[in-house]
């Protein structure tokens, strides 16, 4: 089967990652010279050629600062999901704190999208064993999709044998979606292949070999996520980290853009969205596929769903069509307030 992969970006800028939290304060960012809209336009440059719609989860302090950015991914075709607003790691704040970052990161992405925001991954895939409490509050602040939770090991994120495929997680407020970051199993290992850091450290060839398994294998579709600041080579090397977290930072980015293109021509991408409802609904008739549609995008306008080809004619939804014919895309200038 020719599954449909979910296409994500993480919209943040080079100085907000979590390895240099410790050192660049929130209080400060507004002082560091942003690039998030340039290397933005980057990613969508890459879509646009390969005619693949994605998911942008954007940082809320992101969208405040750059809202004609965030109306542009919109207009585009793209889905908009949230990735929180300071960029905090989950089980680092308490339940309340969480709730009032949700709410304000999803209060200014439908203001300036005018479109309810149901995606959410969380900063650094923070949703741990330490912070499950996450997930009610998604669904009692009207997320349906979730993509936080990272099937493997690491010192800030992953739960080790979590389920790794599309699946549906019930909570005291109700359901919710979740799509977790695709991993490998290699001598009992859950390797990650989700992309990010791992995509710019394996060769682009031992990448493409781990996805199509994940397709071939395992017989599901996987996600793979990018962050603008990983198309930009030319970013301040900030010195306020170790020096291995900053190695780990710069790797590869010059390379980046180009696998990112052989990725794009190689496999077939759509938001979370429609990757999440043909993954259960391309196999069922074409009845169950349009209500798992509803279910997951219920909010969705019919016009944005039938972009997705998860709403509309049974061929479509079948296809799992996901091109988009919005036109050329424009490059606003100076659309991020300093």
């Amino acid at each position: 089967m020719d599954y449909l992969n979910a296409f994500t970006v993480d919209v943040e800028d080079y100085f907000q990652v979590s390895a240099f939290e410790a050192r660049v304060s929130r209080d400060d960012w507004d002082q560091y010279h942003s690039r998030v809209e340039a290397s933005t336009h980057r990613i969508l440059a890459l879509l646009e050629r390969h005619h693949v719609q994605a998911t942008f989860f954007v940082l809320g302090w992101v969208a405040d600062r750059c809202p004609e950015l965030v109306r542009e991914i919109h207009r585009s075709g793209h889905k908009i999901g949230s990735h929180s607003y300071w960029h905090r790691l989950i089980y680092t704040q308490s339940p309340e704190q969480f709730r009032q970052d949700l709410r304000r990161s999803k209060d200014v992405l439908e203001q300036v999208t005018g479109e309810p925001v149901t995606a959410f991954r969380a900063p650094s895939f923070s949703i741990t064993k330490e912070s499950l409490w996450a997930l009610d509050i998604l669904v009692e602040e009207g997320f349906r999709i979730d993509s936080s939770i990272f099937p493997t090991h690491h010192y800030r994120y992953g739960i080790p044998g979590a389920e790794p495929g599309v699946h549906k997680i019930s909570t005291s407020a109700g359901d919710l979606w979740e799509f977790p970051p695709s991993v490998v199993r290699l001598a009992r290992l859950d390797i990650p292949v989700s992309g990010g850091g791992y995509f710019r450290l394996y060769p682009l060839a031992l990448t493409q070999r781990l996805l199509s398994m994940v397709n071939r294998k395992y017989r599901r579709p996987f996600v793979f996520y990018v962050h603008p600041w990983e198309l930009d080579p030319e970013q301040p090397r900030l010195r306020v980290s170790s020096w291995f977290s900053r190695a780990k930072h710069h790797l590869n980015l010059a390379a980046t853009a180009n696998r990112l293109d052989t990725l794009l021509k190689g496999f077939r991408f759509g938001p979370i969205c429609a990757a999440t409802v043909l993954s259960h609904g391309s196999q069922t008739v074409d009845g169950e596929t349009h209500r798992r549609s509803l279910e997951i995008c219920a909010n969705c306008s019919d016009h944005r769903r039938r972009e997705c080809g998860v709403v509309g004619p049974a061929q479509s939804a079948r296809e799992g069509t996901s091109s988009c014919e919005d036109g050329p895309l424009s490059t606003p200038q100076g659309s991020c307030s300093s």
